[in-house]
């Protein structure tokens, strides 16, 4: 199907066209504007089409993005073990969490999973933002970008997970049958980071002094969230209201089923609430919709002025 940036300004037609109006010859000839949004379930289609595309982009941009360090791929795993380390000196040591069993592992868990969700969250800030030059260039759905900034965060996630598992068998924590747990919660939070990183990316590519201001927000969100101490042991005699805004704080929901897949005992014999499960759907079914509604939504404007 043939293109124009504005069907009112063809050119005079001749010969067999000659007398049709610039509606007609649109009409006849099946002409669309250049760049407008297409309808939603022919983008889905669109990025399906283009699922290679967005996994080849990821995984160049992972191994390119610590190509110029000594230790390469190395800092993808050592990055979020001197976190831990110094969380650990600080709210372990120093702060002290006697009331954690098994602190070293639950902190790491913490501080993995949170970076995986601030990671992606920053990335898809400045995901149309950093690559206009390809947005200009090249013709593919716009939400390619976030999403592949998300499996970049993820291929980092797998590859810590490694680690994480030999932190956490070091620590005396055999595998159980909790373990399997393990996977969908990684789907659910995976969902979750590519609504938010959609969001942001919207919104990253209209305000640019957004990318600056998110760290000051993550890192408040990240202390807020219960990564190095326990949200329950310090609320308890908060207003109910801020109890149930922490219940369903998104980060927290998500590094407690990690946690809990671990190791169970950290929540003692109860186990996890039962909403626990049904928020966490909850927050990915709804910033998954809502992110890639919101990100269609201004397909059209993106890489443009």
């Amino acid at each position: 199907m043939s293109t124009l940036s504005d069907p009112l300004s063809l050119s005079a037609p001749r010969g067999a066209d000659a007398g049709l109006t610039p509606q007609q010859l649109v009409a006849k000839y099946g002409l669309t504007v250049s760049g407008r949004r297409p309808g939603l379930p022919q983008y889905v289609r669109q990025l399906w089409a283009r699922r290679h595309f967005i996994v080849s982009f990821a995984t160049a941009r992972l191994v390119a993005q610590y190509s110029t360090a000594k230790l390469g791929q190395v800092w993808q795993v050592v990055t979020p073990l001197l976190n831990c380390v110094v969380y650990f000196l600080v709210f372990g040591l120093i702060l002290g969490n006697k009331s954690i069993p098994n602190y070293v592992p639950w902190l790491c868990i913490g501080v993995f999973i949170f970076q995986f969700i601030q990671s992606a969250v920053q990335s898809g800030t400045r995901s149309i933002s950093d690559n206009l030059g390809l947005i200009r260039a090249l013709h593919f759905p716009r939400a390619c970008l976030p999403i592949a900034f998300t499996i970049i965060q993820l291929q980092q996630l797998l590859i810590s997970m490694v680690v994480l598992v030999g932190i956490v068998l070091a620590t005396g924590i055999m595998p159980g049958l909790s373990w399997l747990l393990i996977l969908p919660t990684l789907v659910l939070l995976c969902i979750f980071n590519t609504g938010v990183a959609l969001v942001m990316a919207r919104i990253g590519a209209k305000t640019s002094d957004m990318a600056q201001l998110m760290p000051f927000i993550l890192r408040t969100w990240m202390y807020l969230s219960g990564v190095f101490y326990s949200i329950e042991a310090n609320i308890e005699t908060w207003p109910k209201w801020i109890q149930l805004i922490a219940d369903v704080n998104p980060a927290s929901v998500y590094m407690d089923l990690i946690r809990f897949a671990f190791d169970p005992s950290h929540f003692n014999r109860e186990g996890l609430p039962p909403h626990v499960w049904m928020v966490a759907v909850a927050w990915a079914v709804i910033a998954g919709l809502f992110g890639f509604v919101y990100f269609w939504k201004a397909e059209e404007q993106y890489g443009r002025g």
